[in-house]
């Protein structure tokens, strides 16, 4: 039994939308793609997900066109790594629109747990997902980063799309 519909053929553009982007784990794994992981066991390790279901959500990505994967060699053997491509990053101003919405209207498990989007261009924080409060720019992930109290209290530099 499928979990949900198939809503690729809709002719609403958000449900089309959710049919690629609707799991959870699929922008988890774009937040972690955002922030520098690549490969498998970084993606394992920070979103703390079995192997299976992160091997059924890495693939899907890939056959939406979210992450590319690229070979790389490790020690003994080739290995894949997951990169972000344009259709990826575009999904910034999303992941960005979640992280607002989170701060304004659920509780943070601890006092110091807050994520603030800085336009790094500029330097400024803003409280928009797609463009910069201060100087009116396109935030991308080229120059975007968050500043997350509970993991760092430097910016993490967010990565752009690999178009290679």
């Amino acid at each position: 039994m499928p979990l949900r519909s198939d809503w690729s053929a809709r002719p609403c553009a958000i449900a089309r939308s959710l049919d690629v982007v609707g799991d959870p784990w699929v922008l988890l794994v774009l937040r972690d793609a955002l922030l520098g992981a690549r490969r498998f066991e970084q993606f394992r390790e920070r979103l703390e997900i079995a192997d299976n279901v992160l091997s059924r959500r890495l693939q899907a990505m890939v056959a939406a066109g979210l992450l590319r994967k690229a070979t790389y060699r490790g020690e003994q053997r080739t290995h894949q790594e997951y990169l972000l491509t344009e259709a990826g990053a575009d999904l910034l101003p999303v992941l960005n629109a979640l992280a607002l919405w989170g701060e304004k209207h659920t509780t943070p498990p601890r006092p110091d747990a807050h994520i603030a989007i800085v336009h790094t261009a500029c330097g400024e924080t803003s409280s928009s997902a797609d463009a910069c409060d201060n100087c009116g720019t396109p935030m991308t992930a080229g120059d975007t980063a968050w500043r997350r109290s509970w993991h760092t209290p430097e910016l993490t530099e967010l990565r752009p799309a690999d178009n290679n």
